[in-house]
């Protein structure tokens, strides 16, 4: 009995090989994915879009990198960075700095819904 529960168990000259061949794609895989969530948005989206989805969510540590990636730097206090974005009549684009360079500026970050 005990010497086929022997030939059953793979010996570690047999698992370290194996372990290490899936370890490897898979630290790569994390790697990539923490390099593209710190690409800009729009970059980021179409890898994403590629991606099959479950098996990135189930697989890899996603939250956690997504929360380090998009941590930020600002601190309270500083300057909002610059963006633009469409005017609700979407008649044109208006600039913070456009906006800060006229007149104090208070920006409100929520949600409506």
């Amino acid at each position: 009995m005990m010497s086929v529960l022997r030939t059953m168990v793979p010996s570690k000259s047999v698992l370290i090989p194996v372990l290490g061949g899936l370890l490897l794609p898979y630290l790569g895989f994390v790697a990539f994915l923490w390099w593209t969530m710190h690409l800009p948005p729009e970059q980021f989206g179409r890898t994403m879009a590629n991606m099959p989805g479950p098996v990135v969510f189930l697989l890899a540590p996603f939250e956690t990198l997504w929360t380090e990636a998009r941590a930020g730097t600002l601190e309270v206090g500083d300057a909002a960075p610059n963006f633009e974005l469409e005017k609700l009549d979407k008649s044109g684009l208006i600039r913070l700095s456009e906006l800060t360079s006229r007149q104090p500026v208070v920006l409100i970050f929520g949600s409506y819904t």
